[in-house]
């Protein structure tokens, strides 16, 4: 019995020795020590400063397609050049450094080895010697790289780039005014459509009611040239906002800027469609709604194949219907080839649409099903075909080869045990089998193509993996080459080191809450340290970076002893579309509940984490979110720094707000804006404004602070001068780290103007956006 007792008090002994060696406590710096965790931070942003090289390859591709060059910029900015054969992935130094330089200083021009500085190499049709341009100039390089002959500029056949579809108002005519068969002239005089023969005569007057006020435009001919279709159009101006310049140079006053600023509710320019038959030479009224939701008159396409139908898109105001709508041109009918409806949102800006040339195929993507698909739609039909299905998310079409009834497309979420927003590319057949990999590997891949898209160039890292490129073949994604790994061997030396990934159960207990976590490098496991989070909940993407960050704001305000966190919680993009509602009607919400249960399973997780201590700070739709931070949830955040807020959704721009708000303008608006819940404010709050914001008008902060001030509540305002849409840029930094150490660590930060810490912001300011 008493050796059980005694084994046990040991026992205890232990265990008490042990807790005791493990007492955490909150970590307080004295002033004097945050002066020099400050020093510290500065220190460490510039060590960072281009520490990593070899992250990313600029393929400067033959116009053949079959080689390409580029060049690595390595520490110190010393620069090599890598020539890569695309067919057998050799690649090789592009010509050697040292020669090259010394042939060119013979010639008279300036080169350094080290930092030889080359724009151009090309190596000709027929000739096994390359071209080389610097400094403006051409010159072919010797057999053996050791000589070079100025020569003249040769014709440079660059390789093409991809482009993007163009969009904007049209004119008159998109079409062009004569008819494709040459014989008919169309005009607009004084609103009014007149025709007349091309060869010359008097002109027909096809239209009475036109204006020059309202007017008839945005005419197309039919590929048979029988008729012109086009629309009556409504003009409406939109109405303006404006700001002051309060400090431009020469100037005694301040000067006012204003410019058009659609807002919530108001209204559209409107357009109703009319057939004009050549032969009767009039107008005919085309039997469906006007559309009244656009920036310029929707796209008529007219069928390739029978020049008696065509097509054109109508996106409903409120965002909750889409339609395909064919118009039969000899009875002025329609019928909905296309016809969405939901009872929440579709997601306008992320609608890929497209319409392959001599078809009668529409592809589209879709989260009907739950998942943002891609679909193939028979427009004669409309009978839709699911391509992709399954709970993942196509993120973008690469190409669409009717041919080989191929998809080459980008998604995320497919590979199991990997951060769902990682983007891996993918090959399908239209009936959604035989799907292929072409980036297999762990991580967020980035890719670019060929000129001729047989090869493509494989960028891939995740947030703290640095990152590694390859050259892969298209056709079945062999890898080709490895042509760079990251070189990181400097980066390590700084000891600064990437942000970690942490993953946590949401307000519904089932689904994964991404985000990432920063910690001071010299961080003390035996201390608490107090949590950022760096906000930014807009509903339009996910934010939480998925590539290698190797050093970020987030860790320099980490230097100063924060754990600084980013999340993207419920209400964002690329998930489930249940996962992108939850922000419909709703935007204030912002995944708060999601957010504030991830940073307490993170605190239970690491005990150096003090989910008593917790500040928030975000920009423009972060600014919202970080004050209705502390409005919504006072328990949990104590302290914000908002900067250039859209802090009411009725004073921000109307294509973002009606997206997730909808439309009509309900007491849904004013119930959750921040101006209206101004009274709620119990932490510390810092408004941020910059003066000249194009993005969100400045009055939506100073709104805020209205309300506070009637309100009777203290916080701080600081306006940044001549600054466009921003965080107040290094001065508003500057006094956003100060605010969160005063409030949450609770001690006064450097004094600046005595020169405890002098600053990058102190040796010279930003030049602002207006002045």
């Amino acid at each position: 019995m008493y050796k059980t007792t005694k084994s046990i008090a040991l026992l205890l002994l232990a265990f008490s020795s042990t807790i005791k060696a493990q007492t955490v406590t909150r970590f307080q710096p004295t002033h004097a020590e945050i002066v020099e965790r400050y020093k510290r931070a500065q220190k460490m942003d510039d060590l960072t400063t281009d520490a990593v090289f070899k992250t990313t390859v600029d393929a400067h591709w033959s116009a053949d397609g079959k080689s390409f060059w580029y060049c690595n910029v390595l520490k110190d900015s010393v620069r090599e050049y890598v020539w890569v054969d695309a067919a057998t992935g050799k690649k090789e130094p592009a010509f050697n450094n040292g020669k090259v330089a010394a042939a060119l200083q013979k010639n008279g021009v300036s080169a350094d080895a080290s930092h030889l500085m080359i724009t151009g190499i090309i190596m000709p049709e027929g000739k096994s010697t390359k071209q080389i341009k610097t400094d403006g100039d051409w010159f072919e390089l010797g057999a053996d790289g050791s000589s070079v002959t100025k020569i003249p500029a040769p014709v440079e056949k660059v390789a093409a780039r991809g482009g993007r579809r163009g969009g904007g108002r049209f004119g008159d005519f998109r079409n062009g005014s004569t008819s494709p068969d040459k014989k008919w002239d169309a005009y607009i005089e004084r609103g009014n459509l007149f025709v007349k023969p091309a060869g010359g005569g008097t002109g027909v007057q096809y239209t009475q009611d036109g204006t020059e006020a309202v007017p008839y435009g945005a005419m197309m001919w039919s590929p048979d040239s029988k008729y012109l279709a086009g629309y009556l159009i409504h003009p409406v101006k939109d109405t303006t906002v404006s700001f002051v310049l309060s400090s431009v140079p020469g100037t005694k006053r301040g000067q006012v800027r204003t410019r058009p600023y659609k807002q919530p509710g108001d209204p559209f320019t409107s357009y109703n469609l009319y057939l004009f038959p050549v032969d009767q030479q009039k107008a005919i009224k085309v039997n469906t709604e006007v559309s009244d939701f656009d920036n310029s008159a929707p796209l008529l396409r007219w069928r390739f194949d029978n020049p008696q139908y065509f097509t054109y898109e109508k996106f409903d105001r409120g965002h909750q219907r889409l339609r395909v709508i064919e118009v039969d041109a000899n009875s002025a009918q329609v019928r909905n080839v296309v016809d969405e409806k939901t009872n929440t949102f579709i997601y306008r800006d992320k609608q890929y649409i497209y319409y392959p040339k001599n078809s009668n195929l529409l592809f589209r993507t879709s989260e009907k099903g739950g998942w943002r698909h891609l679909y193939m739609v028979d427009l004669l039909t409309g009978k839709d075909q699911e391509i992709t299905k399954g709970n993942w998310v196509v993120r973008n079409v690469d190409s669409i080869d009717l041919v080989k009834k191929e998809v080459t497309f980008s998604a995320s979420g497919i590979n199991a045990g990997e951060d769902p927003y990682d983007i891996h590319f993918y090959r399908i057949n239209f009936n959604g089998t035989n799907m292929v990999s072409l980036t297999p590997e762990k991580g967020n891949h980035l890719v670019t193509y060929s000129p001729d898209k047989k090869y493509f160039i494989d960028n891939y890292s995740m947030v703290n993996i640095p990152p590694v490129t390859k050259l892969r073949r298209t056709a079945d994604g062999k890898e080709l080459s490895l042509l760079e790994d990251a070189d990181v061997s400097y980066y390590k030396t700084t000891g600064a080191s990437p942000p970690e990934v942490f993953v946590a159960k949401g307000r519904d207990g089932v689904t994964d809450i991404w985000g990432i976590v920063s910690k001071p490098s010299d961080y003390d496991p035996t201390k608490k340290y107090p949590v950022l989070e760096n906000i930014y909940a807009g509903p339009h993407d996910s934010f939480v970076p998925k590539s290698f960050v190797p050093y970020s704001e987030m860790q320099s305000l980490a230097e100063l002893g924060f754990i600084v966190v980013m999340i993207d919680g419920m209400g964002t993009f690329n998930r489930s579309k249940a996962f992108h509602d939850v922000c419909w009607k709703n935007i204030a919400d912002a995944g708060l509940p999601d957010r504030i249960l991830w940073i307490k399973a993170l605190a239970k997780k690491y005990s150096f984490v003090d989910a008593e201590r917790v500040g928030i700070y975000g920009t423009s739709a972060g600014g919202q979110n970080s004050m209705n931070a502390l409005l919504m949830h006072p328990e949990f955040y104590k302290v914000a720094v908002s900067a250039c807020g859209c802090h009411d959704n009725r004073i921000d721009k109307q294509w973002w707000n009606e997206q997730w708000m909808g439309y009509p303008v309900g007491p849904h608006y004013d119930a959750q804006s921040n101006v209206t819940n101004a009274h709620l404010l119990q932490g510390n709050l810092m408004l941020i404004v910059d003066e000249a914001d194009t993005n969100v008008p400045p009055e939506s902060t100073y709104r805020v602070a209205d309300a506070l001030i009637k309100a009777h509540k203290e916080f701080d305002l600081f306006s940044v001068p001549g600054m466009d849409h921003g965080d107040g840029g290094p001065v508003g930094r500057m006094k956003k780290r100060n605010f969160f150490v005063r409030y949450l660590m609770g001690i006064l930060p450097p004094d600046y103007n005595s020169g405890e810490v002098i600053t990058k912001q102190q040796v010279g300011r930003e030049r602002w956006a207006f002045q």
